[in-house]
């Protein structure tokens, strides 16, 4: 199987932000660790509730950046319009991103809820596209 050119652009981008999810894990451990592992973050005190919100938002980048790659590769088995295929390979990665920044920014304040639903919507908008795409291409 050979990557269309639109998919090989869309998951080399979003391999990019791989690095970052990286760095962040490596910073939550030196948190968990108080430094003796890690990046050391100077004086951070999470609470029990911050600690799972950070935990949910790195794990969360990883999985759904992987996902957005796999649907990158489905995308191009797809009988979609050039628009709505478009809208799914975009809408993918940045449900990555949005995901994990709402529980990032819901360690610190309720107001940043509204990332999560953004990316939720994003992340329906990919799996729909692709879903439906694939069982009209059958």
């Amino acid at each position: 199987m050979t990557m269309s050119r639109d998919a090989k652009l869309m998951a080399g981008i979003t391999l990019l932000v791989v690095p970052t999810i990286m760095y962040g894990g490596w910073t939550l451990l030196g948190v968990l660790t108080q430094g003796s592992a890690g990046a050391a973050a100077s004086g951070l005190k999470l609470t029990e509730t911050q600690w799972a919100l950070w935990r949910a938002g790195h794990a969360h980048a990883g999985v759904w950046t992987v996902f957005s790659i796999l649907l990158q590769v489905l995308l191009d088995s797809t009988r979609l319009s050039a628009g709505l295929t478009w809208l799914a390979r975009i809408s993918a990665p940045v449900s990555a991103v949005a995901l994990s920044a709402g529980f990032f920014g819901l360690a610190y304040s309720p107001s940043f809820r509204w990332l999560l639903d953004a990316g939720v919507c994003a992340l329906l908008i990919a799996l729909l596209a692709t879903a439906v795409g694939l069982l009209r291409s059958r």
